[in-house]
């Protein structure tokens, strides 16, 4: 593998992800620009990776370093990206090791874009990330949060331990195109908080973990993606738009806009399906005469329902049924009740689903077809299920 380093402040980041990727068990080739090497010294790659690190072709010329490199390399990931190096690999400009071995490269390429938001946003940076995703390249979107000095905006590199997570699900599809790229992928994660008041709520216990595995692999493959998450402690993936929220009518509000110009819609989130007729402005204190309060429920919105009801031709959405018994029969009904394309089955309770690592489901169709996908991490499962949505797409 090929960690290729631009010159930007973010450099430093590249040490870490170094770390992860040496760690997990990949030979690591550093390859560094020349303004790279200004943020983060040579020995320091060397020393983590142990191979010895060059920035142009000079360099043990008689090995042809910059053929070898790229016909060797499974995967080349590029973070940070800078603007420069993202408009030299779409224009096939080779002026020192990196952009000459972008150019022999077989296997995939990663790209974690990184700079300040302006450079981000212009028109030539968005055409040559334009460009690199329509050769196939997955151009990671950059996070939004604080960049050099006092600025703040979209721009910022990925935590390594997400970029980390993009690259083990490019790896883990091999040299399968990133099959959803053009396309705009919405997510829903993590479970909803009904207040009762100013101190409690009534909730559950859906921690988020699939939804985010759901966007992780959509990114891998090349999607746009938007996660909104629903209370969850979970480290942002890279590459995803995040829009937060808490209640199911933030969820249904935050889920019907950004379905408007969505192609799927997965429905990952844990929804409460009731909540509090009414919300008590003070702490609800215990009563003198020992008795309980009687908290009158209302319904809450079906929001895979209404998006269901809505589709547009062509647009695809996978709702989900979390279920403590009868599993498979409760999620036929949900199916066809929700108008799904697609529903993902599980059995939840102790232990299962929620909060763990690891999931199994059943997948059912609305063209009648069954997938069982047995227990597995749930990446793997996520990326299971974006197999069976492309091929509906």
């Amino acid at each position: 593998m090929i960690l290729g380093v631009a010159g930007g402040i973010a450099a430093y980041k590249a040490c870490e992800l170094l770390r992860l990727l040496t760690e997990s068990g990949h030979d690591v080739r550093v390859v560094p620009t020349a303004a790279a090497l200004r943020f983060v010294g040579a020995p320091t790659f060397a020393a983590l990776s142990g191979h010895p690190v060059h920035d142009d072709v000079w360099a043990d010329v008689h090995e042809v370093p910059h053929v070898r490199l790229g016909r060797r390399a499974d995967l080349v990931v590029v973070a940070p990206a800078t603007a420069d190096i993202l408009a030299k690999a779409a224009h096939g400009l080779a002026d020192d090791l990196l952009t000459n071995t972008l150019l022999t490269v077989t296997g995939p390429v990663v790209f974690a874009p990184a700079m300040h938001t302006e450079m981000w946003e212009n028109a030539a940076t968005a055409a040559n990330v334009a460009t690199l995703r329509a050769r196939g390249h997955v151009v990671i979107e950059p996070a939004v949060g604080r960049l050099t000095g006092a600025d703040t905006g979209k721009g910022r590199l990925p935590s390594p331990a997400e970029i980390f997570a993009v690259v083990k699900r490019v790896l883990a599809r091999g040299a399968a195109a990133p099959d959803l790229a053009g396309r705009h992928v919405v997510v829903t994660a993590g479970g909803t908080r009904e207040p009762l008041d100013p101190v409690r709520y009534l909730g559950n216990r859906s921690s988020g973990k699939q939804g985010y595995a759901f966007a992780r692999a959509a990114v891998a493959r090349g999607a746009r993606v938007t996660l909104i998450a629903a209370n969850t402690s979970l480290d942002d993936p890279a590459g995803a738009a995040i829009v937060r929220v808490e209640t199911t009518a933030e969820l249904r509000e935050a889920t019907l806009k950004a379905a408007a110009d969505a192609d799927v819609v997965v429905m990952a989130a844990a929804p409460a399906d009731f909540r509090p007729a009414s919300y008590a402005p003070q702490k609800i204190k215990k009563a003198d005469d020992g008795l309980a309060p009687v908290i009158e429920l209302a319904l809450n919105p079906d929001i895979a329902a209404e998006i269901g009801a809505g589709k547009r031709p062509g647009q695809l959405l996978v709702a989900f049924a979390a279920e403590t018994n009868d599993a498979v029969e409760n999620g036929r009904g949900k199916l066809f009740r929700k108008r799904a394309d697609l529903i993902v089955v599980n059995e939840v309770g102790a232990g299962k689903a929620f909060g763990t690592a690891e999931n199994a489901a059943t997948v059912l169709g609305a063209d009648g077809s069954t997938a069982e996908l047995p227990l597995q991490d749930k990446e793997s499962l996520a990326d299971a299920v974006l197999d069976l949505v492309v091929e509906r797409l």
